[in-house]
């Protein structure tokens, strides 16, 4: 059993419903193999309020899974070869659990009674850990909140929720979905970018989806998934919530980048406080409405993704909902259990991640770094086997994005670089091809975008039509 309980440490008894157990019990005893499966989806031993009840029910899996049939006879054997027979009541308490069982097709009910009682027993355990905690805490108020956030979260998680649908549910569903966007005249559900030839070739982000945005270091991965984020927060027709985890900026530094980056203004000129009056007017219309985004920033180094998942859920209460969350950098979180094979870790981090986006319902963008081969090449642009450590990080991302500079290995011009795609507001033309290379797009086309860079503001931009040709066509 999970956290045993004993019921002396409790004025009251726990939570729990024996009449309810023994009916789950019974039903699965009766030999139905549609009740043990009921069950099997819905419960495990641990759940069980009485150890006895926990031991019948891990009998009952046992045969379940080995294809055998479930009833008195074969449960007392697996009972008896674990020397658990007498403890549980023999075989008259099996058969008076068999006796005294309503009806089987009522299963259903008395499983999801059994594991709400399981799940306020754990929830009272979690309270009783966060209160002893509290009254001899082991570091400051915030570690003790983290640690009862973790708690709690375990026992979220425990909850498990809709497992399957029916094909006709979710033709059903599609179809319905399908026939508010026609209405509508919305191409896509998916969150947009704002970058139009990478929202067209993508669909927008999807809730759920994991996106891997990786790059060679001062490509602009971290300005990208910043702007993105910007226009997501300040969309004028659907602004949302964004929850942006820097594990190598800090708060200032990504407040700073974030506030030049909007205000379109050089981010040197910040940094030295050399502002133009130009400079100011654009600072101060970004500043009010920067203001009003709903932008949570966490600068806390080395997240697990348990961590993470808690905090983004706070953030989310506090935002009135999330529609995007921003980690940078995968290679910089901590497992939630200590490795020493590192890309099994990473490995362990990105599964972790896509469960944090599918439990959240948003599109997580997780930058990540590239391995060095990159450099070694001749053609420089990135491919899946470059990312670092990759271990499952390809087979878990939905979508991985690359970003390729070409100007950016050229020996000459990168500072006024000869081939541009616009121009920044002090009329500096430093606004260069940047490729996003979508390598892998779980449900739709690949192929690659391209966008203006604007180095010295921080700042991807949507390119000039006379360039829009230079990005090929998709690719399933």
């Amino acid at each position: 059993m999970i956290h045993p309980l004993d019921n002396h440490d409790f004025e009251r008894v726990p939570p729990q419903d024996l009449e309810a157990e023994q009916a789950t019990l019974g039903a699965m005893l009766l030999g139905q193999v549609s009740a043990v499966s009921v069950v099997a989806e819905l419960l495990e031993p641990g759940d069980f309020y009485r150890d006895a009840h926990g031991h019948i029910c891990r009998a009952c899996f046992t045969l379940f899974r080995r294809n055998d049939p479930i009833d008195l006879i074969t449960v007392s054997g697996v009972l008896r070869d674990h020397d658990q027979l007498e403890a549980v009541g023999g075989l008259d308490y099996l058969d008076r659990l068999v006796r005294t069982t309503p009806y089987s097709d009522n299963v259903a009910t008395y499983a999801k009674r059994v594991k709400d009682n399981s799940l306020l027993r754990r929830l009272l355990f979690a309270s009783q850990g966060i209160a002893a905690n509290c009254y001899q805490p082991e570091g400051g108020a915030d570690v003790v909140l983290d640690a009862a956030e973790q708690q709690i979260m375990a026992v979220a998680e425990a909850r498990g929720g809709e497992s399957f649908v029916s094909l006709s549910t979710a033709i059903e569903r599609a179809y319905e979905d399908l026939e508010e966007r026609a209405a509508d005249k919305i191409p896509t559900r998916g969150l947009q970018t704002g970058y139009h030839e990478l929202d067209r070739l993508l669909s927008g982000l999807n809730p759920g989806d994991l996106i891997i945005l990786a790059a060679r270091p001062s490509m602009g991965k971290t300005s990208l998934a910043m702007c993105i984020a910007l226009n997501v927060a300040t969309d004028p027709e659907n602004p949302g919530g964004v929850g942006i985890f820097s594990m190598e900026m800090t708060r200032e530094q990504i407040v700073a980048d974030l506030m030049c980056t909007h205000a379109e203004i050089n981010l040197s000129r910040w940094r030295n406080a050399q502002m133009r009056n130009e400079d100011w007017e654009r600072i101060s219309r970004s500043y009010a409405e920067l203001r009003r985004a709903k932008v949570f920033i966490d600068d806390t180094s080395a997240l697990s993704p348990l961590e993470l998942r808690a905090r983004a859920r706070r953030m989310g209460a506090e935002l009135g909902g999330l529609k995007l969350l921003v980690v940078d950098y995968l290679q910089l979180m901590r497992g939630d259990q200590r490795t020493e094979n590192r890309v099994n870790e990473i490995s362990a981090l990105t599964r972790a991640l896509k469960g944090v986006a599918k439990d959240l319902g948003v599109p997580v963008i997780v930058l990540s770094q590239l391995s060095r081969a990159v450099e070694s090449r001749e053609n420089k642009r990135p491919l899946l086997s470059d990312l670092r450590e990759s271990g499952q990080i390809e087979a878990d991302a939905d979508v991985v994005l690359f970003i390729y500079r070409e100007n950016y290995y050229k020996k000459e011009g990168l500072e006024e670089p000869s081939h541009t795609v616009g121009h920044s507001y002090d009329d500096s033309p430093t606004a260069v091809p940047a490729e996003v290379i979508i390598s892998k797009h779980r449900n739709g086309p690949t192929g690659t975008a391209v966008l203006g860079f604007i180095g010295h503001q921080k700042r991807f931009t949507n390119v000039e039509p006379q360039f829009m040709n230079r990005a090929p066509e998709p690719a399933y």
